[in-house]
């Protein structure tokens, strides 16, 4: 029996806009997401004793039914209608763990993708868009990866050109004794913001309609300056943590950033910069304040791609 990896990408928020409630719960959202070259890797081997097994080398990674990989080969195997399949999973964690950079989804995904192969079951990609709506919001966007544009609860993509000029540079920071709930900051945002929602689907679509024409898609497209980056739960989430507001501070102290943002819910902060020579400058001149006050940090490009099988 032979083994398969995957590859599986982080992204990071370009935009993050909360709209309103809908009506099953959830937030309705409108972003720009955008993969980047940040990656974990599962490796699969098949098994037929029907148990999906996962090993990681973080000790502080669950691996039990609760990860979204395992949720994700059982979601997969259920709908094969083969309850003998099994694998045993290795992950190699490179993504840091609860930093809004959807590792965890891009690992669910990567999942689908790699144990469709390795079990030989034919989904068509749209029957695996499916199954990760149905796993989380993220999944989908983790499936195609890119530049997309994202609505709903993120799940509805729009997918964005890729340009062939030369495409910003990130330079990531996070506090790895820090994490941020995603339903506290959003539960947060409801509470401090509730008074701003839009609760008309018509009024929906024209935020939507707006950053299809906004600034920073032609700043992507590379034919405008990059504007302030807008991410609704940075508002909330940078007064209560004092890692995030120290990690922006420093990061606005790098010599000429594009752009600074948190991604996500956080606490993940990163800088654009207008290539990769310039964002390991400004990584090297705050090198010795990101060790000072705890940070981890990383240089890394923007990426075409969301999973995909390693040949």
């Amino acid at each position: 029996m032979t083994d398969l990896c995957v590859r599986a990408p982080a992204k990071i928020n370009l935009h993050l806009e909360v709209l309103g409630l809908r009506p099953d719960g959830f937030h309705e959202l409108a972003m720009v997401m955008q993969s980047i070259d940040l990656t974990d890797t599962l490796r699969l081997l098949p098994t037929a004793d029907g148990r999906i097994s996962l090993q990681c080398d973080r000790a502080d990674l669950p691996t039990d039914g609760s990860n979204l990989i395992v949720k994700a080969g059982e979601m997969l195997r259920a709908r094969s209608g083969f309850p003998e399949l099994g694998a045993q999973i290795i992950l190699e964690k490179r993504i840091p763990i609860g930093a809004g950079l959807a590792g965890g989804s891009s690992n669910g995904a990567a999942a689908l993708v790699g144990l469709n192969e390795l079990w030989g079951l034919g989904f068509e990609t749209h029957q695996l868009h499916i199954m990760a709506a149905e796993l989380g919001s993220d999944m989908p966007f983790c499936l195609d990866g890119g530049t997309q544009l994202c609505f709903g609860r993120g799940e509805q993509l729009e997918a964005l050109p890729f340009y062939s000029t030369e495409h910003p540079a990130v330079l990531l920071a996070k506090h790895p004794g820090v994490s941020v709930s995603t339903p506290w900051a959003y539960g947060l945002c409801k509470e401090l913001r509730g008074d701003f929602y839009l609760e008309a689907e018509a009024d929906f679509e024209l935020r939507r309609q707006a950053l299809r024409q906004s600034p920073l898609l032609l700043a992507i497209a590379g034919t405008k300056q990059w504007p302030p980056l807008r991410n609704d739960l940075q508002l909330v989430v940078e007064p209560e943590v004092e890692t995030v507001r120290q990690g922006l501070a420093l990061l606005h102290q790098s010599e000429q950033p594009l752009a600074v943002a948190m991604s996500g819910s956080g606490p993940s902060l990163f800088a654009l910069f207008p290539g990769l020579e310039q964002a390991r400058k400004a990584h090297g001149d705050l090198a010795e304040q990101f060790e000072r006050y705890g940070f981890e940090s990383w240089c890394c490009g923007f990426s075409d791609r969301g999973v995909s099988l390693i040949q």
